[in-house]
């Protein structure tokens, strides 16, 4: 038993025992577990490029939504205080910069109204100028006793006025002035305002627009909508109508792909309030004004995730048709980026 336990085929095997993995099986687990290794990292490349198109396509979404919201708030107002065939199409003359067409809503206004962007890429967007009152007075204004050039006037009847209100001074013809109101005791029919800026054009009557009243313009710059308000400063000033200077040009959102409007009009020979036709043509008369009852808006935002092969295989549409979201063909990776498309109609409730 000894000679049999001390034999060197009993000692070979008990070292052989003792001696752990050997290479070949070291290799192969590890072979297995840099495949393991590589499965992993790439379920979890795909799962994080799956969250950054989600978050990516939820960030255009929202600010879409956000951008469309005050717009959509800016032209429900538009009108408000001066909807009166007697004022619409005139030029007012507003407290900064040049004078501008007073309308609800403008599509594309002339370029000293808004200057358009100096980018190429912004050029197939429009440009917005919404205009509204921050009054709850009559829409009708109030008359004068006689021609007056102020800056004392005399209504026929009391008026409801407060100390900074503003007020359109109508003259027979056009152009315009905004004033503000410098002193009026309640119930009486006198009414002092603001002598500048000076004019010899007699007014007949009085259109307020109380202490809020706001002309905006919108804008893309550099691919990002912009507002700028002429209360505040001269919108029309093409030498801050920058991204950069935005203190004047205030960003609303960024990675704008596209921005659209069109007027709603009734066409029929008596009008009855009832959209016939859409188009961008800009009225040209008070009456064609008061037929421009609403106004269709689309905006297209472009997802900040840059895809590594083309997730957009056609241009987005909207009911005018297909929409640039080339940048005017600047841009020829478009289709490695998604986009969210919205579009609305607003009534333009005060004409």
């Amino acid at each position: 038993m000894n000679n049999l336990h001390n034999s060197p085929t009993a000692a070979f095997s008990a070292r052989r025992r003792e001696s752990g993995f050997s290479l070949i099986e070291i290799l192969v687990g590890l072979v297995i577990g840099l495949i393991g290794i590589v499965v992993m990292m790439q379920v979890y490349a795909l799962s994080e490029g799956r969250k950054r198109t989600t978050t990516a396509g939820s960030d255009a979404q929202n600010s879409a939504f956000i951008a469309l919201d005050t717009i959509q708030r800016a032209v429900t107002q538009s009108g408000a205080g001066f909807a009166h065939t007697r004022l619409l199409n005139c030029n007012i003359q507003l407290p900064n910069g040049n004078p501008i067409p007073l309308a609800p809503v403008i599509i594309n206004p002339p370029d000293t109204v808004i200057p358009p962007s100096t980018l190429p890429a912004d050029a197939n967007h429009v440009r917005l100028l919404v205009s509204y009152g921050g009054s709850n007075d009559q829409p009708d204004g109030y008359n004068l006793f006689a021609p007056m050039t102020g800056p004392n006037y005399t209504l026929t009847s009391a008026g409801s006025f407060t100390v900074g209100d503003w007020l359109i001074h109508a003259p027979a013809a056009c152009p315009l002035l905004l004033r503000p109101v410098t002193n009026y005791v309640a119930g009486t029919l006198a009414v002092d305002v603001n002598a500048n800026p000076s004019t010899t054009d007699s007014a007949t009557a009085l259109f307020n627009l109380g202490a809020t009243p706001r002309f905006l313009a919108f804008a893309v710059r550099n691919g990002t909508l912009t507002v700028c308000d002429y209360m505040v400063n001269n919108c029309g000033d093409a030498s801050a109508a920058t991204l950069a200077n935005q203190n004047i040009w205030r960003p609303i959102i960024n990675n704008v792909a596209a921005f659209q409007a069109q007027y709603g009009r009734d066409t029929t020979a008596s009008m009855d309030g009832i959209v016939d036709a859409f188009d961008q043509t800009t009225p040209t008369t008070a009456c064609l004004w008061a037929r421009a009852s609403a106004l269709r808006l689309v905006l297209a935002t472009r997802s900040v995730q840059y895809e590594k092969e083309n997730v957009t295989l056609v241009a987005p549409v909207w009911r005018r048709g297909s929409l640039d979201v080339s940048d005017n063909g600047t841009r020829g990776d478009w289709q490695r980026y998604r986009y969210r498309v919205f579009e609305t109609q607003i009534p333009l409730r005060n004409i």
